[in-house]
């Protein structure tokens, strides 16, 4: 491991500035503010419509299903009494809790419920930060990384495999994403003693959960009900997309590896490297014959199988949002409790509510961002087909486009469409339930398989979970990990990039061969 500077102040404002005529990406807010702007600005020429619903029945696990789902056929412009397309720009401010520009922030933190959205996510990881913060309080993570580190000299190298693996088969598996929150916080500290950086601790939880969940074969979320609303055999092409999940994961794998290793030679190449600063200074003057007792272990075996329990409920009873959190919550208590028997860094029931208040403080910063990418999307009029908005004009002109391109070009489009949408709408449910009505048909008349179309989604869907700023589960392992968005932007372009010539080839592929 290389020696690290300990001598500049952790605060950001007393950081050494960028070098003179070096280009800086604005802040994270400053770029959604933008994206708003832009937003709003499509209200003034883009008319709004709307689709209306039908009923699909669709078989998943040999029992039959039902899904409402747009009718591709049903979009109509909303008209005036003159019979005119409507335009209805968003305005600077509204009132009586209507949509205006500087109201998207607000909009945007209140959107949504607890099952998704914004509020869910903020919450959820209000609640994970703060349980966290009791058990980094008991200090039992930072000893037990000293020990790990003391016990694995020379093998380090096995983590980072080990990790990324484990985390893009539980994307392609349960559609793991928001659970890897609570993971970054754990893994983060040990990626940056072991001489890695945030960046790395991003791309062995959340980047690795997506590039499984993109790729698999039999994802509860995207794939199963893309199929089923395309009349394809639910989880039909699991050979192929198998093939596909391994050869994705591979290349993630070796991105993120060879970036590891030129960051453990020379730290200060760190796209993160002054964020990072917050572990280094927390962690560099740790005693590696630091404490560890029982009580360290029982706080760990809480951990372990608190992790063991979600993981069983969400694949068993699908738990979501609200019973994770409660979970996470629940070992916050018992950990809580552990410290405060065991005198963990002296723990009382005093220091355990501090810990928790202080672990929810670090979370505000990210679920700003979060409230405010969702405030976008509530802009161009929200997610709900029915209701006449901007988006329900874009998918449906998308559409039409599309179908007018040889059937090649159809399925790349279909990609490239997919990538694009997934910035308004990044729920891998909700957006095949948006996208999968029109694109089915659609690639019966341009004379592409409908399993292909299928595969245009899930590969446009998934892999721009990694970028986008609208994707909660993103800015918020970003947040724990104390990354700008602005630095993850400039270092995973090229990898994104790459992800996108790759997923070309495998689309253009799948529709030369049937892939039926």
């Amino acid at each position: 491991m290389s020696t690290l500077d300990n001598n500049n102040s952790s605060n950001p404002a007393t950081l050494p500035p960028s070098p003179t005529g070096k280009f800086q990406l604005p802040d994270t807010l400053v770029i959604i503010f933008f994206v708003a702007l832009l937003a709003m600005a499509l209200t003034y020429v883009v008319p709004i419509g709307s689709f209306s619903t039908q009923e699909v029945q669709y078989v998943s696990d040999g029992v039959e299903k039902t899904r409402t789902v747009v009718d591709p056929n049903s979009f109509n412009y909303q008209l005036d009494e003159l019979g005119q397309a409507v335009i209805e720009p968003v305005g600077l401010f509204a009132g009586g809790g209507g949509i205006g520009f500087f109201n998207f922030a607000f909009e945007g933190l209140v959107s949504g419920s607890k099952w998704g959205s914004a509020i869910g996510v903020i919450m959820f990881m209000l609640v994970i930060g703060g349980s966290f913060g009791v058990v980094m309080a008991t200090g039992t993570i930072d000893n037990g990384i000293l020990k790990l580190i003391d016990r694995t000299r020379g093998n380090e190298a096995i983590f980072i495999p080990v990790l990324f693996c484990l985390f893009s088969l539980g994307g392609a598996v349960f559609g793991m994403g928001e659970e890897a929150i609570a993971f970054a916080i754990i893994i983060c500290p040990l990626m940056i003693r072991l001489g890695y950086d945030g960046i790395t601790t991003v791309m062995v939880t959340y980047a690795a959960t997506q590039i499984g969940f993109a790729s698999s074969w039999m994802n509860p979320f995207s794939v199963a009900i893309a199929q089923g609303i395309a009349g394809v055999p639910v989880l039909s092409g699991a050979g192929v997309r198998g093939v596909m999940w391994a050869g994705f994961t591979l290349m993630g794998l070796a991105f993120t590896m060879r970036y590891a290793a030129k960051i453990q030679r020379q730290p200060k190449l760190s796209y993160s490297y002054h964020s990072d600063k917050y572990f280094r200074d927390n962690q560099d003057n740790a005693d590696i014959n630091a404490r560890f007792n029982v009580g360290d272990i029982l706080v760990l075996a809480t951990i372990v199988a608190t992790i063991a329990w979600v993981i069983w409920g969400v694949i068993a009873h699908a738990w979501f949002i609200p019973e994770i959190a409660s979970q996470f919550f629940t070992m916050g208590i018992i950990v809580g409790l552990i410290g405060a028997v065991f005198k963990l860094n002296g723990m009382t029931a005093n220091k355990v509510a501090s810990s928790f208040k202080q672990g929810a403080a670090t979370m505000v910063e990210p679920a700003v961002l979060v409230g405010c990418a969702s405030g976008i999307l509530i802009l161009l009029g929200g997610g709900d087909a029915t209701a006449p908005s901007v988006l329900n004009t874009v998918l449906n002109s998308a559409g039409q486009f599309i179908g007018q391109l040889p059937a090649v070009f159809s399925a790349w489009f279909m990609l490239l469409f997919q990538s694009v949408f997934n910035f308004f709408v990044t729920s891998g449910s909700g957006q095949a339930a948006l996208t999968m009505p029109l694109m089915a048909p659609l690639a019966d008349i341009v004379g592409v398989t409908r399993q292909t179309a299928v595969l245009a989604f899930q590969l446009g869907d998934g892999f721009t979970n990694v970028l986008v700023p609208t994707s909660a589960s993103l800015m918020a392992t970003l947040g724990v990990c104390r990354v700008d968005w602005g630095d993850w932007l400039k270092f995973i372009w090229r990898f994104m990039l790459a992800l996108f010539v790759v997923s070309s080839g495998v689309v253009i592929s799948a529709h030369y061969f049937g892939f039926v």
